[in-house]
């Protein structure tokens, strides 16, 4: 296979890398957001959280239309309630496996591979398991690709 390099703009001129230059960029840009906890309870890191009328966040649930527009992630160790806090919209979000199995109520972390969806049954947890029961949504949150790193990712609501 040949090796190739990659074009670049030079002076407004479409070109090829010159030799000893490197592309030195971000590939992975992550939004993070800052929100007040809305919740009566601390918000662990990991949690799916929504955007509530107040500005607030608060545990999303996919039982009903209202908790169910999943913002982002809970960035930080942990948000405690009427603070403010780091939300995790998009790229990827690490946790420790511990951390994880508080989320998703499982052990050893998350499943490298595996797709989650935000949990009907308990507020800001997640599964693996899409739900399948009338009235209730299904939510698409993101992959995981490690036991500890999830690749947000996150999809409209459908209703069962």
């Amino acid at each position: 296979m040949a090796l190739r390099k990659p074009l670049v703009i030079i002076s407004g001129q479409v070109q090829q890398l010159p030799s000893g230059d490197t592309l030195d960029a971000s590939t992975a840009e992550v939004d993070v957001v800052t929100l007040t906890n809305g919740n009566a309870s601390p918000i662990v890191i990991g949690s799916p959280v929504y955007s509530d009328a107040a500005g607030s966040v608060d545990l999303a649930q996919a039982n009903a239309s209202g908790t169910v527009e999943v913002l982002g992630f809970v960035k930080d160790t942990s948000i405690s309630a009427s603070a403010s806090g780091s939300i995790q919209t998009d790229g990827i979000l690490a946790a420790t496996t511990g951390q994880w199995d508080i989320v998703t109520g499982d052990t050893g972390g998350l499943v490298a591979g595996t797709v989650y969806y935000l949990d009907p049954t308990t507020a800001g947890k997640l599964t693996a398991t899409a739900p399948t029961t009338t009235s209730q949504y299904v939510v698409r949150v993101g992959k995981a690709i490690s036991t500890t790193e999830m690749e947000i990712s996150i999809e409209p609501p459908i209703l069962l």
